[in-house]
């Protein structure tokens, strides 16, 4: 079987060595060069993939920029990004110009999957009719269907083969081509009715974080001004073994869902007439942390006496989260954009992510920690020792609460 995928990230990538590591030929398909030249000079650029496990099926994989070869597959994935627009509306430009590319060359027997995260709808509404316009009918020429991809980066417990896999197609012979599929690399196949199901299980999903996320949020801002710890709460609530789930407080979200997906179905919704307040005041929850997070370094400051302009302040942690380099959305570059509009001296170790042009900065050592006027965690990363940095910093601002543990007075928590 040959298989073909669109979107060459932290989706594409791993699911072309997955496919090509159970035998089956891949044709990965980017229109960034710099992606194609290093996957076929087996290097990886995506962190839940090594190098060496790229390499070692490098000759199952043909990288390509353009699509004519597509042509000659059996399936093909579509893992392009679903962004916002500058108005926080879905921008469907590139899952729609890959599939107008698609279609163009698509073959009858063909089967097609969508697992760029979108609104309910898009699979029939919007990929359909581009391969009917060619007179390619969709359940019998060709086979359509939405799997949504579930990706969590740097996450090495759930992997492909072992995180269930949701199918919709648009016809039951289009889910049972794509379940047939997704089962040569997946061990739970989970079938359902329509694309629709399954584009709106991934919201679901998602939504269901983001809303218990800014939950815990705003319940951090109150304990705050009560002289509460929100650790210790939380902590506390963890002991109960039914009916409550452990979310932590933290300086907001970033990645390529959790910020993003929820406006997916806002923006659905009102085409049904209908808001979706809960959702929404959630992702304004969350798009306010940053600058909470700014006030609290603020605070700390002042409490020793030392405006934030002309402070040193030593970031540590620009990606999303912990153990990856993603800073797509990531809630430090906001706090460091504020923090030097207020006239900060600026500085940060990420050991993931090597420079940020658009700060003017580059990571530095962790020996500039004592030195600082201020050193924030935003983002903790397994390889740094959290507590030394305690030991040796004049202030640190913990807003990930990873030195809860310590008996220290010197931490200033979220």
């Amino acid at each position: 079987m040959s298989i073909g995928i669109i979107g060459l990230g932290y989706v594409g990538l791993p699911l072309a060595v997955g496919f090509a590591e159970a035998g089956q030929h891949v044709v990965a398909v980017d229109v960034d060069d710099a992606k194609v030249a290093a996957i076929r000079a087996g290097r990886s650029y995506v962190e839940d993939i090594s190098s060496e496990r790229l390499a070692a099926v490098l000759d199952q994989i043909d990288a390509e920029t353009h699509y004519a070869p597509l042509a000659r597959t059996d399936a093909v994935l579509i893992c392009v990004p679903t962004p916002l627009s500058a108005n926080r509306e879905p921008d469907l430009g590139p899952l729609l110009s890959a599939s107008r590319t698609l279609a163009e060359i698509a073959q009858q027997g063909q089967l097609i999957v969508l697992e760029s995260t979108t609104y309910p709808g898009t699979t029939r509404e919007q990929v359909a009719p581009l391969l009917e316009a060619r007179g390619l009918k969709v359940g019998r020429d060709v086979n359509l269907a939405f799997s949504p991809e579930r990706v969590d980066p740097g996450r090495t417990d759930f992997t492909l083969r072992n995180t269930p896999k949701i199918v919709g197609g648009v016809t039951p012979a289009c889910t049972d081509r794509a379940v047939a599929l997704y089962e040569t690399v997946c061990d739970n196949v989970v079938r359902v009715s329509t694309p629709e199901v399954a584009e709106m299980a991934k919201l679901l999903e998602n939504i269901f974080r983001s809303v218990n996320i800014a939950l815990v949020n705003e319940l951090a801002m109150l304990a705050d001004r009560m002289g509460v710890d929100i650790w210790e709460v939380v902590d506390a609530a963890a002991t109960k073994p039914y009916g409550f789930m452990r979310f932590e407080p933290g300086p907001g979200m970033g990645g390529h869902c959790l910020p993003v997906d929820p406006f997916y179905l806002t923006w659905r919704a009102r085409e049904f007439h209908m808001s979706t307040e809960f959702i929404e005041l959630a992702g304004k929850v969350n798009q306010q942390m940053p600058y909470y997070c700014v006030e609290r370094i603020e605070r700390a400051l002042n409490d020793v006496e030392k405006p934030v302009k002309g402070s040193r302040i030593l970031i540590l942690g620009a990606s999303y989260k912990g153990g990856v380099g993603d800073i797509r959305e990531s809630p430090a570059l906001r706090i460091m954009e504020l923090l030097a509009e207020r006239g900060a001296v600026l500085s940060y170790h990420d050991p993931f992510v090597p420079a940020l042009p658009e700060l003017g900065l580059q990571s530095s050592g962790l020996d500039t920690a004592a030195s600082a006027d201020a050193v924030v965690l935003v983002t903790a990363h397994p390889q740094v020792d959290h507590s030394a940095l305690v030991e040796t910093s004049q202030l640190f601002v913990d807003l990930r609460g990873a030195t809860r543990t310590l008996a220290t007075g010197d931490v200033v928590r979220l």
